[in-house]
């Protein structure tokens, strides 16, 4: 007779993370004791299994509140830091888009298209407690009669102040690649003419959706790590492609699943909430995210013991095929030799460059697993699944 396959719920796992007997291993540990012991054995012996990443992530921003002071404001127009903010929400809502950038970056006069500060610089300058120039006008009505307000906010001056970001953790993305003979500036980063180098991201075996594939735990309401304060899944983000091709992994060959997070930037920690800019491009944000992954059976042990060689990532040439929209995959090397600094792309050896860091990738994973083994963070059902077909 086999052996009965082990099979656990979120509310059993929570009860042992409670009584400090949980067993919390990171993706990486998680896929060394896969290929040690087996994923049988892993799902009775691992209840969770924490991933992180740490990458620019675009898609990002904040939405915040200014608050009120006698006379009252409706704002029409309004700039943080001289970084202009969408204020047709209501009387001083806001939102601050990360890519948005400053009206007279003295860096763009020297070189014009350099872009040095942004939406995400603001967000890391709050984070880290700094003041910034709040500017507003409005057009005046009798019920909110205040015209002009400008003065300096710090976070903690704000109300209301949350990343919302409508697509994070790209599950798998391009590899970029340019074969132009001139240089190219992209959200990739400075692409070298002749494929002389190949810039990728993500966290590898670390990254949150590789280790859950097929969205079986992760959904609406899924508590994450977000930006070193805790934040939650809204449910899909924005181009979430659910029908990729995947591998025998179940494994997508191209960008294909994304998450819509919130998180409340007053337990934000700015290690992980970095304003980044990209040469000639603009301005991004680079953010730390880890979501717990429940081991509730074989099936789960197995997603999670995934490596840096099964995952495998498209190489696009970003210098004619990509701003024309063409989709072709030039070669499609795995995580672990990207990671090794080389890969060979139609015969020829290119430098491969991460966007992302590995190190405070790893960093997220620990700091989550620290949190659920004190028994402060518990693991919550998923409200809504999201589509993985």
């Amino acid at each position: 007779m086999s052996a009965a396959k082990t099979v656990k719920t979120i509310k059993e796992i929570n009860e042992r993370i409670r009584k400090g007997k949980a067993v919390v291993l990171n993706a990486s540990e998680m896929a060394e004791a896969v290929r040690s012991m087996g994923k049988a054995k892993a799902a009775r012996e691992v209840d969770v299994v924490t991933t992180g990443t740490f990458s620019p992530m675009c898609s990002s921003g904040m939405l915040f509140n200014i608050g009120q002071e006698p006379p009252v404001i409706k704002v029409q127009k309004m700039r943080l830091n001289n970084i202009p903010c969408h204020a047709g929400l209501a009387a001083v809502d806001a939102y601050l888009g990360v890519t948005e950038l400053c009206k007279d970056d003295p860096l763009n006069k020297i070189a014009p298209g350099a872009f040095k500060y942004g939406g995400g610089h603001v967000i890391e300058d709050l984070v880290r407690g700094k003041a910034v120039r709040l500017w507003c006008e409005s057009y005046g009505t009798d019920c909110y009669p205040k015209k002009k307000l400008e003065k300096d906010v710090t976070l903690a001056d704000l109300p209301f102040a949350q990343l919302l970001n409508p697509r994070n953790c790209y599950q798998s993305y391009n590899v970029a690649v340019n074969m132009t003979s001139r240089t190219i500036y992209t959200y990739m980063g400075p692409l070298k003419p002749n494929m002389r180098n190949a810039n990728f991201a993500t966290a590898g075996e670390l990254s949150p959706l590789f280790n859950d594939p097929l969205f079986r735990t992760i959904g609406l309401g899924t508590k994450i790590f977000l930006g070193g304060g805790v934040g939650w899944v809204l449910g899909a983000g924005t181009q979430h492609n659910p029908r990729p091709k995947r591998n025998e992994r179940g494994l997508p060959m191209h960008p294909s699943g994304t998450i819509m997070v919130r998180g409340d930037m007053k337990g934000m920690d700015a290690r992980y909430v970095r304003g980044v800019s990209y040469v000639g491009y603009g301005s991004s944000l680079s953010l730390g995210v880890g979501i717990p992954i429940p081991i509730l059976d074989e099936e789960m042990a197995w997603f999670t013991g995934v490596s840096d060689a099964d995952i495998s990532m498209p190489v696009v040439d970003y210098g004619h095929d990509y701003p024309n929209g063409v989709k072709r995959v030039l070669a499609q090397p795995t995580y672990a030799e990207l990671l090794s600094g080389e890969i060979a792309v139609n015969g020829e050896k290119v430098a491969a460059v991460p966007l992302s860091s590995r190190v405070i990738a790893l960093e997220v994973a620990e700091k989550l697993k620290d949190w659920i083994r004190s028994g402060e963070f518990l693991l919550t059902e998923a409200q809504e699944q999201i589509p993985a077909f």
